[in-house]
């Protein structure tokens, strides 16, 4: 029997605020670092925000796109709306940090013959940027792009390509995401799931509900290879 590990990848392998952390311990950077928390979090609530509401609305663009007004949205709310800043904060978002765990995690899962990929939002290039910077490409058997679909999670559509490239019913994949209303929707859909809660919040208030709740992917692993 196939089985398959999928994982979220933004806040779930790839760090989303490192672009903002990076750019705050620059050189010049001095101003910015008293407000870059800020303007991650707000840059990351809009790009969820923008992509519910398109998928509500039928107005799909790639995520480059959302992830391009988010930023502006974040930086006008700082009071920062700043050319300069805004195009180096976007180059930082191609190549954000995994998160240390990261690769020994998939190692593992590869060791005990998981078939692995990522599921994402993310625009294509924007996602083979991330595994190239991040050394996982090895490590990863398909990264599968919202834009084949063309709307973007929870919509049951995306949770389709896993099964239609893997060959497998939907009972045989864990489904790894930080994103609590990713794991409960991926529940929903029949998928095993794992909420990474890295950031301790509570539980989404939706009908369905992860299976399990991490800190982080290091037991991710552990939980896989349980019957």
């Amino acid at each position: 029997m196939k089985r398959v590990a999928i994982f979220d990848a933004y806040g779930t392998l790839f760090d989303v605020s490192a672009a903002a952390r990076h750019l705050a311990g620059e050189p010049g950077g001095e101003e910015f670092a008293a407000i870059w928390e800020q303007v991650a979090r707000d840059w990351r609530l809009k790009q969820l925000h923008y992509s519910w509401l398109r998928a509500i609305c039928g107005a799909h663009t790639d995520f480059w796109s959302v992830t391009q007004d988010s930023l502006d949205w974040a930086l006008d709310a700082a009071g920062v709306p700043d050319p300069a800043l805004r195009q180096r904060l976007l180059a930082l978002y191609w190549t954000l940090d995994a998160y240390p765990e990261v690769p020994e995690v998939l190692r593992q899962l590869k060791d005990g013959r998981f078939a692995t990929g990522i599921l994402s939002n993310g625009s294509p290039g924007m996602l083979d940027a991330a595994v190239e910077s991040a050394g996982i490409g090895e490590l990863v058997d398909a990264v599968l792009s919202v834009e084949t679909v063309g709307v973007f999670k929870p919509a049951r559509a995306v949770y389709d390509l896993v099964g239609s490239t893997f060959g497998v019913s939907a009972g045989n994949v864990l489904f790894i995401s930080s994103n609590g209303w990713d794991a409960a929707a991926a529940a929903g859909y029949g998928f095993r799931t794992v909420w990474v809660n890295r950031n301790t919040e509570p539980q989404e208030r939706l009908p369905w509900k992860p299976d399990w709740i991490l800190p982080n992917l290091e037991d991710v692993p552990l939980i896989a290879a349980r019957p």
